[in-house]
């Protein structure tokens, strides 16, 4: 399929947003007496922006932007209005969360929170993290659930978009956590890199096996299952169907030849996956102040390029039985 910049940036920037948010409010709801509250402002605000950006630029793919609102009244039925829903809903929990962070700041610092105001925090961070779970769900289920596309409508999606979140969150949060200064606690300056690392490799891990079963599994239609005329021999078309392009050809008929696919395989590993792991590991056996925040900054940047290259190849390598039609023997 035709890799739209607008969905790209939309799945990359979106996921990584609420990866922060999901980790931030975790850590509200697991220990909120320890929570660092210029930390928690500031992964609250970073992940909300970075949702709101890529929702935004989502948009800007659909026909008539003006009507993107109409989107939200069929989440009975559509998993794209169930994600608009969630996404707002998670809006609530984060500016509630970052409101208790300023109000309590010095609280939490001294570690004199009361009872109460701990459990609103926890509540606040515990719904926070519920609901960024549930929209990066949503998002993927948009795609698993296209039966007329192979490469999405199988297991390894869903949980790809889940991982991948969890590192985009796990590698900006370890850079506000060494950037933010002070002296964060050895369980989120070693934590969070331990975390960035096993995230990375979970992930090439479960993109091997994607890529394993994209390129093995048998074709989800041919010509002759989709017209019912196999039993007369090989299907094939007599004529184009029309002589110049239009929506279904310019969207669903991209192909990417397979010489270009294994070297953005390796490209897109080694960027989210291998050199995070790295530079994590890296960091975890330095000492060093300045060596961490360095490696935490390159962390940040390769997850996040490393993820525009492998949902440019999500959507490149995905193939739509419509095109059978137009010119495609397989689909």
């Amino acid at each position: 399929m035709h890799p739209a910049l607008s969905v790209i940036f939309f799945t990359s920037v979106s996921g990584l947003g609420y990866g922060l948010l999901f980790l931030a409010g975790l850590a509200a709801a697991i220990e909120p007496l320890r929570l660092d509250p210029i930390v928690t402002m500031l992964a609250t605000a970073l992940g909300t922006a970075f949702a709101a950006a890529g929702l935004t630029s989502s948009m800007l793919h659909l026909g008539q932007p003006l009507r993107a609102w109409r989107a939200f009244s069929q989440w009975r039925s559509s998993w794209l209005s169930r994600e608009g829903v969630a996404s707002l809903i998670c809006f609530g929990p984060a500016l509630l969360l970052f409101a208790f962070a300023w109000h309590y700041g010095n609280a939490i610092a001294l570690q004199t929170l009361g009872a109460s105001a701990a459990l609103a925090v926890r509540v606040a961070g515990g719904a926070l993290a519920a609901c960024a779970a549930l929209t990066v769900f949503c998002t993927a289920r948009i795609y698993t659930s296209l039966q007329t596309i192979a490469a999405w409508h199988n297991g390894y999606v869903l949980p790809g978009y889940l991982l991948f979140a969890l590192l985009g969150g796990a590698a900006p949060l370890w850079l506000l956590v060494l950037a933010a200064g002070g002296d964060p606690p050895a369980s989120l300056t070693r934590g969070l890199p331990v975390l960035v690392a096993v995230a990375a490799l979970a992930v090439a891990l479960l993109k091997y096996a994607y890529w394993r079963f994209v390129d093995r599994a048998p074709p989800a239609a041919t010509p002759e299952s989709a017209t019912g005329l196999g039993r007369f021999g090989t299907v094939r078309g007599v004529e184009a169907p029309h002589t110049e392009e239009n929506y279904l050809t310019r969207e669903m008929g991209f192909v990417l030849a397979r010489k270009h696919r294994a070297p953005l395989r390796t490209i897109a590993v080694m960027l989210f996956a291998v050199l995070p792991a790295a530079v994590a590991l890296f960091a975890i056996a330095s000492a060093s102040p300045a060596a961490g925040l360095v490696a935490a900054i390159a962390a940040a940047l390769l997850v996040m390029a490393g993820t525009f290259v492998e949902r440019w190849l999500f959507f490149a390598e995905a193939k739509h039985v419509v095109m059978l039609y137009y010119a495609g023997a397989r689909a």
